[in-house]
Parts: structure tokens; sequence; C-alpha cells
């Protein structure tokens, strides 16, 4: 009954769980559902979760790059709530692209490209979904042991060997301090190794956005420019990261050298982008998209966002960014509700760049709206100019293995 479920999560919240207390939550609640059997597939199942952040599109990048060396990566996400985008709303601003597979058709992508991202369904860990509805309602969301059981029981329903961890960690994030994202990948790597799975995590920085743009279409373009070798090198750097450590997870390569070159390798030969043309044709994508980037979603006019001295970007707050898009439809504030595609901002200024008086920090693309200057104000305030220089920070914080 929610009565009891509601005064266990109050409980758990409180006085918190051992690991084995932990793994046998997730257990129960990725066995109180349908957990996918991938047998059929030769060699290791393995996927990626990231715990969220602006310009997050590693997985859109990740998955048809890993799947270039017979691992399979069949990746289950979810869709962007509140400042933090979601990857399915990213690949559905691709014309035609369906997320919503029965296991059979999931089943079928796997095997023709040896990637596919899809949605979850009701029959995935149905009780992860009743008791994160009373998380929310009784104020226990943020609470180590629950959040690892949520995340753990649905991703190990994908019927994977294994999994790498991307917590991610700053003003831009759902964990602002390093404490708590140390803690959840701990918990989460404990608990996945107790379930049998290979676990790896990395801590990577989100006290900016990942990336030159933030936007579900602005973000396909830039994946694909990433797949193409023409990528940020910040969005580069932590992709070909996680992708080492699958690489070493699935025996191909013994060294993260010797992984971090047969990946670029794959990026420059071209194979990376043809296997995610060849994901997205097979989930009913038009990937002729993916080159001519007119046919994605547009927004109609563009806002440039200038700095109001001169002097340094000493700070950048991410979930003020993010909040500035969902103000603009570029983003969600309940679940359900539509979302416009084509709104984001790109050209994003980084932390210790030096910038003059009138110089563009980001530049808004967007429909405009009632909302349009409430959006710009909160863009401009996101941006903290001081007038001494400032060390960028890491973005690479810690790697657990």
């Amino acid at each position: 009954p929610d009565y009891q479920m509601a005064a266990m999560a109050m409980a758990i919240y409180f006085r918190g769980m051992s690991f084995a207390e932990t793994e046998h939550l997730t257990r129960e609640m990725m066995q109180s559902g349908v957990v996918l059997d991938h047998s059929y597939l030769p060699g290791m199942k393995l996927d990626k979760h990231s715990t969220g952040g602006i310009g997050d599109k590693v997985s859109l990048v990740l998955a048809p790059l890993v799947a270039c060396f017979g691992i399979a990566v069949p990746m289950v996400s979810g869709r962007g709530l509140g400042h933090t985008g979601g990857t399915l709303d990213k690949l559905e601003s691709i014309p035609g692209y369906r997320v919503s597979l029965s296991r059979e058709e999931f089943s079928e992508v796997l095997r023709s490209t040896g990637c596919a991202i899809v949605s979850s369904t009701e029959e995935m860990a149905p009780a992860d979904a009743k008791l994160y509805a009373l998380r929310d309602v009784t104020g226990t969301v943020d609470s180590n042991p629950l959040m690892c059981a949520s995340i753990m029981s649905k991703k190990l329903a994908e019927g994977i060997d294994g999994m790498v961890l991307d917590i991610k960690v700053g003003t831009g994030a759902f964990l602002k301090e390093m404490d708590q994202a140390r803690e959840l990948a701990v918990t989460m790597i404990e608990v996945g190794k107790r379930m049998g799975k290979k676990m790896a995590a990395v801590i990577s920085d989100m006290n900016q956005p990942l990336g030159d743009a933030a936007g579900n279409s602005l973000e396909v373009v830039e994946s694909c420019e990433t797949l193409q070798g023409r990528g940020p090198a910040d969005l580069e750097e932590i992709t070909l990261r996680l992708g080492a450590l699958m690489l070493q997870m699935g025996g191909v390569a013994s060294r993260q050298i010797d992984a971090l070159n047969l990946l670029r390798e794959k990026i420059d030969d071209g194979s990376a982008f043809r296997r995610f043309r060849d994901m997205v044709r097979a989930q009913g994508g038009n990937p002729d998209a993916l080159s001519d980037y007119g046919l994605l979603p547009t927004a109609s006019a563009r806002t440039e966002i200038e700095s109001p001295a001169d002097g340094y970007v000493g700070a950048i707050d991410g979930e003020g960014i993010g909040t500035a898009l969902v103000f603009l439809n570029a983003g969600r504030k309940k679940v359900g509700e539509s979302i416009n595609p084509a709104v984001g901002a790109t050209g994003f200024k980084r932390i210790g760049d030096r910038v003059g008086k009138g110089e563009v920090l980001c530049v808004l693309h967007h429909d405009g709206g009632k909302d349009l200057p409430k959006a710009v104000d909160l863009l401009k305030s996101s941006f903290e100019i001081v007038s001494d220089p400032v060390d960028p920070p890491p973005l690479i914080r810690e790697m657990l293995t």
C-alpha cells in the first residue's frame, strides 16, 4: 500500500541503507517487471548512465561509437524534466525517429546496428515508477540508496553485463557537491558488482554547459559534428573516457591509452558516424537530417547575450541557463508537457575566458514568446564576470573502477 511504501521511503531517507540492503531493494525493484534477455547477441552488452546536465548529449555519440567494436549497447533512456535535457527529446527532434519500440523491434535494431536508444516501458521496473512518484510528494528524492535503486533497477532491467556511470557535479547538475557525487558513484558501483555486473564511474564537472550547444535539435547537430571529429574538446574528452572504460570492460583493449586510440580511429575513418546514421534509420528517423541540418527543427530568431563588462568569466550558473531555456519551452516544468525542439543556446563562453564589454557570451535560439525577456535576463545573470583571471575547472574530477 502507498502508506507503507511512503513510510519505507521516509525510513530509508533518514536511516540510510547498507550496500546489502540497497542491493536487495534494487534487485526486487528490477524483478518487479520484465528483465530483457539479449543472449541472442554475441559479445558483451554494456550501457552508460549519466545523472544529467546542461548540454549533455554524450549518449548520442557514445552508443554508436562503442557499437563499432562488437559491443551491443541496448540503451533505455529518459526524457528531460526541469533544467536538464533528456536524450529521448534530443533524438525525437530528428524527423521520424521512434523511441517507443516493441521488444521485437528493439531486438531487431540491436541485431542490425549493435545499438539502440529507446524509451522505457511500463513493463520495466514498475515498482520504481510507483516508488518514485511517492518520493516526489514525500520529500525523499534526495536519498543516496533510493537514487541508486531507482537508476540501477531500470538500467539492469535492460539485460546488460555492465555499465559505466557519468556522475555530474556542479551548478548545472542535480548533485551540487563532490561528496554527494562520490557517495552515489561508490554505492552504484558496489551494488552493480554485487549483482554480477562490471562497473566503473567517471565524476565529471557540470559547473558549465557541456559542449557548445544546449537544446534538443542543436545538440543533435553537435553530436553529428563530434562523430565526425569536429566537435568541442570537452564533449569529445568525456565521451572518449567513458568509451575507453567500455572497451576495457568488453575485452577490446586492456589499457586505456589503447582504447582511446581505437575510439579515435573509428571517428576518423567515418565508422562511428555511419553507425549513428544506421541506428537513426533503423528507428524510423531520416538519416539525411544528420548531414543536412536544415531538415532539423530550426528556431526563427536569435538573440545575442552580451557581457556587461570587461573581465573574465568567473562562474556560470548551469541551472540558470537550463531554467532560461525551459521558460522558452526547450524543456518541461512537469511530466507530459510538449516542448519546442528548436529552442536552445550555442557558443557558450567558458569559465576562465577573457571577455570584453559587449562581447557575446552565448546566442539564444528562440521563437519569441511572452517569457523571452525573462529568459534573456536569466541568461545574462547566469554568467559572472570578474576582474581577475580564473583557472578553468577540470572536466574529469575523479574516476572510479
